[in-house]
């Protein structure tokens, strides 16, 4: 099993961009994501905004690439047609380098799925595509408000599945009022899918399942996580991450990178990217943040983002980067380098981005540190994480209640 490489060596080139195109077909109560619908003419100024963009990140991260993964995701990619995803990719080709093993992924829509158009994503590049199914039950449909049964969703996976050369990945809405889960991933793992993702339903804040006042029980989120385990190796997933199960070699590489605390790019608007606090040129007033630390840049949506607006930064302290890869890094099978615990002092400090690295370690931050070993070493006493030849991993009984471990972590 390849692993991350050591997360505390200097970042170097970034490799991972994500694209996020916000246009789809259908507004889902439960997404929570910037998503619009299609005008011929948004689509356009979106196409001719994000070459732009593209030109300025790569003046400014000389030291960009290649790129190992792009990721385009949504809104609904598919929702454009053939040739505006043809001049989406060939921005991208002309501002980056992308490596000819690079893994290529587009989440795409069950209506936008023609017969004949997988042939020409795998043409134009294409090397993952995921098919939002959502169920195969078509009172869970209604309920999740998609316009499509599960006999559309169904053809458009066996359509995505007839072309050869990719990972073909299927997405599951879980632990959904009156949902049948194990009917649900037997039938989705039987069509012979490279790559299953099943998540569980979130209930986000400003959604309209939000404002209804839907819920998940937490039973039932247990229940579908407990499934998935039992269920879906029968098929030849194994579970890499919480929630996706892949055949071997076809784990998202990509999601892999955000898991593991890569840097990326992101492009497009309300994309978000993670960059070194100290290394590049911001978009923005700067590179504040702290030695070891990270920023986080969030574009503005679309309308904002089409005139020109600056992102939004968000500078990360050492610590706090610490606290997402346990938070990120806890979620997969391989679990997490402990040397992530012992990096060294000097990545603690604090102040602006052209303080040497060489000064005292942050007091308070510091003791933070141990405090977080201390909780550490005391979940591993009690059997509730383990380590395995230097990493720390989830063990299996824990999995079905992550979230409330991590609360306890932190």
């Amino acid at each position: 099993m390849q692993l991350e490489p050591n997360p505390v060596a200097n970042p170097g080139p970034i490799p991972h961009l994500y694209v996020h195109v916000p246009f789809c077909p259908t507004i889902c109560p439960f997404c929570s994501f910037h998503v619009l619908r299609r005008r011929d003419d948004l689509v356009e100024a979106y196409l001719s905004r994000l070459d732009a963009e593209l030109a300025m990140t790569a003046e400014r991260w000389p030291d960009r690439g290649p790129l190992e993964t792009v990721y385009l995701g949504g809104g609904t990619p598919s929702h454009l047609t053939d040739a505006e995803l043809g001049r989406l990719l060939a921005s991208i080709r002309r501002r980056f380098a992308v490596n000819d093993d690079a893994e290529i992924g587009i989440e795409v829509h069950p209506l936008n799925v023609g017969p004949d158009r997988p042939a020409r994503w795998r043409d134009l590049g294409f090397t993952r595509v995921s098919v939002g199914v959502q169920s195969t039950q078509d009172p869970v449909l209604r309920t999740l408000g998609r316009p499509h049964d599960a006999a559309t969703a169904l053809r458009a996976l066996e359509s995505v599945r007839s072309v050869d050369g990719w990972t073909v990945n299927a997405d599951l809405i879980v632990a959904v009022d009156g949902q049948d889960v194990a009917a649900d991933l037997h039938r989705l793992a039987a069509t012979g899918v490279d790559h299953l993702a099943a998540y569980t339903l979130t209930v986000e804040e400003g959604t309209p399942f939000g404002r209804r006042g839907v819920s998940v029980e937490e039973e039932a989120e247990r229940r579908a996580i407990e499934l998935a385990a039992e269920i879906l190796p029968g098929y030849g997933l194994a579970r890499y991450e919480v929630s996706n199960h892949a055949r071997d070699g076809h784990r998202c590489a990509h999601n892999l990178a955000y898991w593991r605390g890569r840097s990326w790019f992101g492009a497009g608007p309300s994309a978000t990217a993670s960059l070194p606090a100290t290394a590049g040129t911001a978009g923005t007033a700067g590179t504040a943040g702290t030695a070891g630390g990270r920023r986080l840049v969030r574009n503005p949506p679309l309308e904002d983002w089409l005139a020109g607006a600056a992102p939004e930064e968000e500078p990360l302290e050492a610590l706090e980067v610490l606290r997402v890869r346990l938070l990120t890094g806890l979620r997969l099978a391989e679990g997490i380098d402990e040397a992530v615990l012992a990096a060294p002092h000097e990545t603690l400090v604090v102040g602006p981005p052209d303080r040497s690295s060489e000064g005292p370690a942050d007091p308070t931050m510091l003791a933070e540190l141990h405090a977080v070993r201390a909780r550490i070493e005391n979940l591993c006493d009690q059997g509730r994480l383990q380590r395995r030849d230097g990493r720390l991993v989830v063990p299996a009984g824990e999995v079905v209640v992550l979230e409330r471990l991590l609360a306890e972590l932190w």
